[in-house]
């Protein structure tokens, strides 16, 4: 192979287009076209571009368009990657279906008791989110994210054998703790290894696992109801944790293997070639992404003086909690009541309660699937465009569903739910956003995408105790308002990132300007001089300085 590796041209490094003409002066994100792409491995690169066109399936998955030395480098960690994601938020699902069959009778939880050990949950969350995602920046992820796993899995076994509802509370404490550096550890970990127009699809995939479990989850309930039941002398609810721990413990075994590195930091795993290894790491310089650095109180300083500190986290925080609490369930159980059952002689079973909300999971996997294949390929990279999206659609949902009578036409209200949570998958691609607007600082990227879900669930912990009450449902007509609000200041929120990027495009134009005259390139950022040599200044995400051209590697 050649040395000259530096000069391989990803596929992704192509001219950036008039910032002001595409907007990608308002979004922060770069706009680019379908490019005509080089083909062939590295050392092909170093003698001759090959140029090849890209292709209806590279559109669909963009590794078929990539050289063989990439497409096999990017099959490795996808599978790798993916795997983890496969098994995302099972757990978090498995409370709320097995409440809904048997639980809530078995350990008397009739009152908040449910919201009440989903806040306890979210406590344990909230304490481990910030300190594991910094502890990756020091630590090889095969040795933090496992572990996590491996003890988040011990504790969901655990949950099988509770006898009440406070040592539910208890465990449901430990496995938020295990599971608080798992989503947010695995975001930082792709935006440590994927460009920008592979990130958004590869992201919303790790975020989609957990709907699919949540599908999986209400199917193995469903069984383990009508087939384990008894069986021991163990409540068909109960199964369902310990056939989680059996599907997880093995995977997190398998992680201390498998796990991959980061790339700019640490060693190369032994599933990689030096070859593939190496590419890892071109591909992230050729964008920006930075490595390991120490603190520093320069660091600290230019941390807490960026607006990205305060702007992005809370960008996230306001799209979690506009999220609706589950309703069909607690409708579907609603025409069993013994007292006043809202349409008399009409009730439904426990595996129909399990299975009749799977098609509002469906209709929103594929949903939200088309938001981040848009987002990486016609978009062009852009993430603010579907945040609007789904603030519209879902705040007309809700100002629907505070006044809809549920019980009128069955049917219809089936179809409303079903269609309800269309609008709800812009966060994968708003921690994607942040990744990549953060992409020169390691340490501020691993905190701000920590900070984002960890003050997401901070609020998670408290408001659905006041507005989501379980003794509200299925009216909820207060979640509903909290849910029509939120998604306005979500509109709000994303317009103030937008300008506060303009202004900082300006400013960067204006210093790559002054920069040429004086062939000492200095980028300007929040009124402060930052040589962008040493690494601290702010990114703007897939824009690079070379030879004194704005380049765009997207």
């Amino acid at each position: 192979m050649s040395n000259s590796r530096g000069a391989y041209r990803s596929p992704e490094h192509i001219p950036l287009l008039d910032p002001i003409d595409d907007f990608g002066d308002m979004s922060g994100q770069p706009a680019y076209p379908f490019p005509e792409e080089p083909v062939g491995d590295l050392e092909a690169h170093d003698k001759t571009q090959i140029v090849q066109k890209s292709t209806w399936k590279g559109r669909i998955w963009d590794t078929f368009d990539r050289p063989p030395l990439e497409r096999k480098l990017l099959l490795k960690v996808d599978a790798v990657i993916l795997t983890f994601a496969s098994i995302k938020n099972l757990d978090q699902q498995n409370t709320n279906t097995a409440f809904l069959s048997g639980m809530k009778e078995d350990l008397n939880m009739y009152g908040n008791e449910l919201v009440t050990s989903t806040s306890i949950w979210t406590v344990g969350y909230v304490i481990g989110q910030i300190p594991a995602n910094l502890l990756l920046t020091r630590i090889e992820p095969r040795w933090v994210i496992p572990t996590l796993e491996l003890g988040w899995g011990i504790a969901t076994l655990g949950s099988y054998a509770v006898k009440s509802f406070k040592s539910l509370y208890a465990l449901r404490f430990l496995v938020g703790l295990f599971e608080s550096g798992f989503y947010p550890g695995i975001h930082y970990l792709l935006g440590s290894w994927y460009t920008p127009a592979e990130i958004g699809k590869r992201a919303m995939i790790f975020w989609l696992a957990g709907s699919l479990g949540q599908m999986f989850s209400g199917f193995l309930q469903s069984a383990a109801y009508n087939n384990l039941s008894g069986i021991h002398g163990i409540a068909g609810w109960r199964w369902l944790f310990i056939i989680d721990a059996i599907i997880t413990l093995p995977i997190a075994i398998f992680g201390f293997f498998f796990f991959p590195p980061l790339p700019l930091q640490d060693k190369k795993s032994w599933w990689l070639t030096e070859d593939e290894f190496e590419l890892a790491r071109t591909r992230l310089q050729k964008i920006g992404r930075a490595g390991r650095k120490p603190w520093s109180w320069k660091k600290l300083k230019n941390l807490f003086l960026s607006w990205h500190t305060y702007f992005l986290p809370l960008l996230y925080v306001i799209w979690n909690n506009q999220w609706p609490q589950p309703a069909i369930g607690y409708w579907l159980k609603s025409f069993n009541s013994k007292t006043n059952p809202p349409v008399p002689g009409k009730t439904y079973t426990v595996s129909q309660i399990n299975l009749l909300p799977l098609p509002q999971t469906a209709i929103f996997v594929v949903c939200a699937a088309s938001f981040a294949w848009l987002s990486d390929g016609v978009f062009r990279g852009r993430r603010w465009p579907f945040v609007y999206i789904g603030a519209v659609y879902s705040l007309m949902i809700a100002a629907i569903m505070r006044t809809f009578p549920l019980y009128k036409n069955i049917n219809t209200t089936f179809a409303l739910y079903y269609i309800s949570q269309i609008g709800q998958g812009a966060g994968p691609l708003i921690l994607t956003f942040i990744n990549e607007l953060c992409s020169d600082d390691t340490e501020k990227r691993a905190l701000l995408v920590a900070a984002a879900n960890d003050l997401a669930y901070v609020v998670q912990a408290v408001a659905p105790n006041f507005v989501w009450k379980t003794t509200d449902f299925p009216r909820a007509k207060k979640g509903w308002t909290w849910s029509l609000v939120l998604n306005i200041l979500l509109i709000v929120w994303m317009t103030a990132i937008l300008l506060l990027i303009r202004r900082d495009n300006k400013r960067r134009r204006q210093d790559e300007s002054e920069g040429s005259s004086q062939g000492d390139l200095h980028e300007r950022y929040d009124g402060k001089d930052l040589d962008s040599v040493d690494g601290s200044q702010p990114a703007t995400s897939g824009l690079t300085f070379e030879n004194n051209r704005t380049t765009v590697l997207h």
